[in-house]
């Protein structure tokens, strides 16, 4: 099966956290972007990198809800909502808020519409290192995913709304004085593939960022050969370049960078971990801004379509050269740069405007009723 090219490009909000939302929507209508995926994350949060929240969460109504979908067909963009957490480890009583969190924000998409309006929930799983050092840690961490996230899904199933898990393995989300990096279960396919036979439900999927797997030296193109195409809801648009580093052939590529004493480091002359995330040597880039990287961009979007992908491109800037300099003017310089590299792999040629999106129906307003929000007690 093929589709027609004319994906809609998103960008996330996460690069944007020091802008408000309205300068939000006009920063990413000024680069040509169909979409937002807004970054919803709890202001009594605990993680650090890559955060926002660009929507008012407390009290959200079902008259908010209208207002913000006129506000997105005002300036031509579609939406979704998401907060990254660990669900199933950390801190118990963090995880616990992260799960209520989880549920706030289905309860804010489906008062948007949910998956009428292709409003999805993003979401981190997390690892528990706890039952991971044990025996069967690896299945025992799946148990405990089904225990979180089956009522979860069940919830967010019976409001209309689709959870859609990102693939990062988090892995500077622990001290680099760990040995392991594996911090969020569904880092792998077969991860993915598991949790899904373990919930058959259609109300998750997943956001496949490419990036994740190219240091983890697996080819997206397979990848997306192999998953079950009807979880793809979204497209991560990251990319990384592989480093030829000194620390790369003393440490090897399938295991992380570790961290010893340094000064018997210093003195056996070895590289060691500079920061939490000074893992697995490569850096993060966008895709048209700033040179190569060891991602085949042509074949990968070629297997999408081939296998009937027509859902949205998120760019999730974290590149070295654009977010991760603090530059505004930078960091937008690679969303605009990006849109243009994506542009005649995604959209048609138009005899006046060259390759363009050819935009589709506005969001509508769905028939709601006001609910209350639920509590993860609730649910169990």
């Amino acid at each position: 099966m093929s589709v027609k090219l004319n994906n809609p490009i998103w960008i996330m909000s996460s690069a944007y956290d020091k802008l408000s939302l309205d300068e939000l929507i006009a920063t990413s209508t000024s680069v040509g972007a169909q979409g937002i995926d807004l970054c919803v994350f709890r202001k009594d949060g605990t993680r650090e990198d890559h955060t926002a929240t660009h929507l008012s969460y407390e009290g959200f109504s079902v008259d908010d809800g209208k207002r913000l979908i006129d506000k997105f067909n005002a300036n031509g963009l579609k939406l979704s909502v998401g907060a990254f957490e660990n669900m199933i480890g950390g801190d118990p009583a963090e995880r616990v808020k992260n799960q209520n969190h989880l549920l706030r924000l289905i309860r804010i998409a489906h008062l948007l519409g949910g998956d009428t309006n292709d409003v999805k929930v993003g979401t981190f799983v997390g690892y528990n290192h706890e039952l991971g050092n044990e025996l069967d840690g690896f299945q025992k961490n799946l148990e405990e995913y089904k225990r979180v996230f089956e009522p979860i899904v069940r919830y967010a199933e019976d409001l209309g709304v689709t959870i859609v898990y990102e693939n990062c393995p988090m892995e500077g989300w622990r001290s680099s004085r760990y040995t392991s990096t594996y911090n969020n279960l569904p880092a792998v396919l077969a991860a993915r593939k598991l949790m899904y036979a373990l919930i058959p439900s259609p109300a998750h999927g997943e956001i496949y960022d490419p990036s994740h797997d190219i240091w983890q030296n697996t080819d997206p193109v397979e990848v997306m050969k192999q998953m079950d195409i009807n979880r793809l809801k979204r497209i991560h648009v990251k990319t990384t370049r592989n480093l030829s580093t000194k620390a790369r052939i003393e440490w090897g590529g399938m295991y992380p960078m570790q961290h010893v004493d340094a000064q018997l480091a210093e003195h056996a002359g070895v590289d060691i971990p500079k920061h939490d995330w000074d893992r697995h040597h490569y850096e993060a880039m966008l895709p048209g801004f700033g040179g190569t990287d060891n991602m085949d961009w042509n074949r990968f979007i070629d297997v999408l379509h081939s296998r009937g992908f027509d859902g949205p491109f998120e760019i999730e800037n974290e590149a070295r050269n654009s977010k991760d300099t603090g530059n505004l003017a930078a960091t937008t310089q690679g969303f605009a740069n990006c849109i243009r590299f994506l542009s005649p792999l995604l959209w048609e040629l138009d005899v006046e405007r060259g390759y363009a999106y050819k935009p589709s129906h506005e969001l509508r307003h769905p028939s709601v009723q006001d609910i209350p929000e639920v509590t993860m007690e609730q649910l169990v």
